[in-house]
């Protein structure tokens, strides 16, 4: 399982190549105003969680939906050993 950030290419795709631009557009757009290393920290890494107010505001700013943004992988975990087990394992 895993889950992708997009917004970098979902941005280049309507043409925002600088946080800058994506900043003014938040504000004008949307009337979120996000600090310039913010708005950088979205594009340039994958954030481990974002607010609902914020991920609504990229929407609005880029016109698309929070599927654009995210790409999610749900294939299950094949090596039992990468989960967590809450049960007795087969050593005990």
């Amino acid at each position: 399982m895993d889950i992708r950030w997009k917004l970098r290419k979902v941005a280049a795709d309507r043409e925002v190549w600088t946080g800058a631009q994506l900043r003014r557009l938040l504000v004008e757009r949307a009337g979120l105003e996000l600090s310039s290393p913010s708005v950088s920290a979205l594009l340039n890494k994958q954030p481990t969680q974002v607010k609902l107010e914020t991920l609504l505001a990229l929407c609005t700013a880029l016109e698309c939906t929070p599927n654009d943004l995210f790409e999610v992988d749900t294939t299950p975990l094949t090596d039992p050993g990468t989960r967590a087990t809450s049960g007795p394992t087969a050593d005990q």
